[in-house]
């Protein structure tokens, strides 16, 4: 078996691109990372970094034989966390980013009954419609919506059967003219005023629908649009037009009746899944597992 602390000294010099930034980090000499970092080299004769005077990059290998490094690392923390779960009481902080709708409306009243139960854990939330730099930011886990892109990423379901709903209020559908009426198909969309979200640069100006393995994507338009998601629920809420919104997001206002589903004769929105999301595996610890098992509680609640 490998050196255990070789291969950390290996994972965070890979991470901060520097063995002296590595050293600081792991309060450490640079000559016990460097000599660290050759043993492992010569153990597994494998060259896993490309040296210069002021860069220091992973070999192909070394990308390689980093993702199995973390694993078989998380594996046997976690291990070492299972053993000792109940013998102290959860610390640390949570610092966790969500997006503004469901951030608002449900994480943040969550996280308040979370501490009440874990007094000595402190939270540091994060919300935002945009995407989260979790390398770059002081940020360990984030809730998103679809599975992430970026590989490299841990990504560990909270609901898998979330899926968009059109809604709108019972204002908004009454005062409809009746020469257009109540859409009952996506391509009816096209004239009624529908509340569009945006991400980053961009606002979607489609929406898309499926059933029976076909689709339809129609172009949608109205008055009002938000890069803010609870903007665009509270919209819908007040009567101004057709919104598509996260089921788990809006399960409140449906269920409340302040937001009626508009059905669409069988047409539905391909499945939204909510991961919880973490750079490394490394930082899944008892506090991340306690987390993760509370909002998959919750989420089951909200949508039973």
């Amino acid at each position: 078996m490998k050196n255990l602390q070789d291969l950390r000294i290996f994972i965070e010099t890979a991470r901060l691109g520097s063995l002296s930034a590595c050293a600081r980090h792991l309060d450490l000499s640079p000559a016990v990372v460097s000599a660290a970092v050759k043993r492992l080299e010569a153990e597994i004769e494998t060259v896993l970094f490309v040296r210069s005077t002021r860069r220091l990059r992973l070999t192909s290998k070394g990308e390689q034989y980093l993702k199995h490094c973390r694993d078989a690392v998380a594996i046997l923390d976690n291990a070492y966390a299972g053993l000792h779960d109940n013998d102290a009481e959860l610390t640390g902080t949570i610092r966790l980013s969500a997006s503004s709708d469901l951030g608002r409306n449900l994480i943040l009243p969550w996280l308040d009954d979370f501490i009440d139960i874990h007094p000595k854990v402190t939270v540091q939330l994060h919300m935002s419609d945009s995407y989260v730099d979790l390398y770059g930011q002081q940020i360990d886990l984030a809730l998103r919506y679809g599975a992430p892109k970026d590989s490299s990423l841990v990504a560990l379901p909270i609901v898998l059967n979330n899926r968009p709903i059109l809604c709108a209020s019972k204002e908004y559908l009454n005062k409809i003219d009746k020469d257009i009426g109540i859409p009952t198909m996506p391509e009816d969309l096209s004239q009624h005023n529908c509340l569009r979200l945006g991400h980053d640069e961009k606002y979607l100006s489609e929406w898309t629908f499926e059933k029976a393995g076909k689709t339809k994507r129609v172009a949608v338009d109205g008055n009002r649009r938000s890069k803010d998601g609870d903007v665009v629920r509270r919209w819908a809420v007040a009567g101004k037009g057709i919104a598509l919104k996260s089921q788990l997001d809006i399960a409140g206002d449906l269920k409340a009746g302040r937001l009626i589903e508009v059905e669409l004769d069988g047409w539905q929105v391909a499945n939204y899944p909510l991961y919880l999301i973490c750079p490394e595996r490394r930082l899944i610890d008892p506090l991340f597992n306690a987390v993760k098992e509370y909002l998959i509680e919750r989420v089951e609640q909200v949508l039973r």
